[in-house]
């Protein structure tokens, strides 16, 4: 042991923490059924500084060092039995405009931390285009969402950003955090979204396919196992951090 570099060491560590799931074999690429797409908050309010979220945002708020949620979306399918008056206020963006939606006070407290975009409405837009083609309530859909978001964040992937902060990331790191963390082969089901702040590059989000009933209380190893592969499109870009510009 005494022979690894620092930096061996720092690999040694997060390969213990959160050892692979799946054996060498890399996973079939399957249909994607799902888009679970979550936001790295600082970047995005660094090209959307107006907006209610993004106001106040510090180096102290959960969601400047923890990915959050936009959304999650089925492939193919918007505002199931949504009427056209509804469907047409939303399309408007006046989100808050919107009905209220009816979840357990602990999933609404829960859901304000991690949903930033609560503050626009974004989570009556979320149920209103996606959730109402999942089958359940506001409540199940959500809660659901949470259980992935936490996963999310317990993993490699988060410990990769945060250890970033201010630094730039590229597409095989990324990936090998998926694959270390979730199965050899979860890196090849997701695409990272990037933006222009000024003369840099900043990482606004990632989506993340799925497939298999996300309802049945199923991890996020399997589900992103058996979507199929994707490009990842933004091939590098830094993770922006709180009050940096």
């Amino acid at each position: 042991m005494r022979f690894l570099s620092r930096a061996g060491l720092a690999v040694l560590a997060v390969m213990i923490a959160f050892p692979v799931l799946a054996d060498d074999k890399e996973a079939p690429s399957g249909k994607t059924q799902y888009i679970l797409a979550v936001s790295w908050q600082p970047g995005f309010c660094e090209t959307r500084p107006k907006r209610k979220e993004c106001v106040g945002l510090t180096a102290e708020r959960h969601d400047a060092t923890h990915f959050s949620l936009h959304g999650l979306w089925p492939m193919k399918k918007s505002y199931c039995g949504v009427a056209a008056d509804i469907r047409a206020r939303d399309r408007k963006g006046d989100w808050l405009e919107l009905p209220q939606l009816a979840m357990a006070e602990e999933t609404q407290a829960k859901l304000l931390i991690a949903m930033p975009g609560t503050q626009s409405g974004l989570d009556r837009h979320q149920w209103l285009r996606s959730g109402t083609c999942q089958g359940g309530t506001a409540q199940d859909y959500f809660a659901m969402q949470l259980r992935l978001l936490d996963e999310l964040n317990g993993s490699a992937v988060r410990t990769l950003f945060t250890a970033r902060l201010g630094q730039e990331v590229t597409e095989g790191e990324i990936k090998q955090a998926f694959d270390t963390s979730f199965g050899k082969g979860a890196g090849e089901r997701v695409r990272m979204r990037c933006q222009k702040a000024g003369d840099r590059s900043v990482i606004t989000g990632l989506t993340i396919g799925l497939s298999g009933d996300v309802s049945a209380g199923a991890g996020l190893s399997p589900l992103i196992l058996a979507a199929a592969d994707t490009d990842f499109k933004c091939g590098r870009g830094i993770v922006d951090a709180a009050g940096v510009q």
